[in-house]
């Protein structure tokens, strides 16, 4: 199963800026190109819910509403790395960040995030003033 890292989070006051990365660890068959990558959050007392994915090739990807105009997912295929730059964060971005990859990413093409079957162990992200 591939194996995941996420890194970036931190803490940062609202309006504050951070950039989260999603890399492969260990040994994998399949690089980071063949799956489309997801990035979720889970906030406490609530259910993880899908921030932004992006499908295999980067041409196209798909964002939670409220984060619309403040996080930008990338991918840089030739270093096996996924972004999420995030900026402008809000008390409410505040949760555990998963980076998650699934090798269809049909969803992506069709406007959806939800469903992804590797999954990292996540990085924290706390926006405090």
């Amino acid at each position: 199963q591939l194996q995941l890292v996420e890194s970036g989070g931190g803490l940062v006051q609202p309006g504050g800026s951070l950039r989260l990365s999603c890399a492969t660890s260990g040994f994998n068959l399949d690089p980071l190109d063949a799956y489309a990558i997801g990035w979720f959050r889970q906030a406490p007392g609530k259910e993880r819910e899908g921030v932004s994915c992006i499908s295999r090739s980067g041409d196209y990807a798909n964002y939670l509403d409220s984060v619309k105009g403040r996080f930008t997912i990338s991918r840089d295929n030739a270093k096996n790395i996924v972004y999420l730059q995030m900026n402008n964060l809000k008390f409410d971005d505040t949760g555990v960040y998963y980076c998650a990859a699934d090798m269809d990413d049909a969803q992506v093409l069709a406007g959806s995030c939800a469903d992804f079957g590797s999954w990292g162990q996540g990085t924290q992200v706390t926006v405090i003033s």
